[in-house]
């Protein structure tokens, strides 16, 4: 494939694809925005844990934005960051079980954005980019 390869392939990541990466987005913005609602929520008795907690969920939530986009551009790297995620999340929601409104929510997300980052067409989109990325790399172009 060249660079200027105008199959819809080449063009477009597929369906399972895009889902993943748009589910991973909103996960990322969810981590940011619970840790906007933390900093608003500390307290002087809790100054430490609160920025601290925003700290760690801002920069998880920053790295799920970035994996994400890495993943919409189909770079193989970024599967690992999904895969690892979303078994952490079906674990949250495992723990939350007892709020089964957000451990559905959870467990889906989370299932439907596993079930787009193994699917054939993921796969087969994320090694034909490393194939092509290994090529460039090669000076094969």
């Amino acid at each position: 494939m060249t660079e200027h390869d105008s199959s819809p392939a080449a063009q477009h990541p597929p369906a399972p694809l895009v889902v993943a990466a748009s589910l991973v987005a909103v996960q990322g913005m969810a981590l940011l925005m619970v840790a906007a609602l933390e900093v608003a929520a500390t307290t002087e008795e809790r100054r430490s844990l609160g920025l601290s907690t925003a700290v760690f969920f801002t920069g998880y939530g920053v790295l799920l934005l970035v994996g994400a986009a890495a993943l919409w551009r189909r770079a193989g790297w970024a599967r690992g960051l999904v895969l690892l995620t979303q078994l952490i999340t079906l674990g949250l929601a495992w723990t939350l079980r007892d709020q089964v409104a957000v451990a559905l929510g959870l467990a889906v997300v989370a299932l439907v954005a596993l079930a787009g980052v193994v699917h054939p067409a993921t796969t087969e989109a994320l090694a034909h980019a490393d194939a092509h990325a290994d090529d460039r790399a090669d000076g094969q172009e």
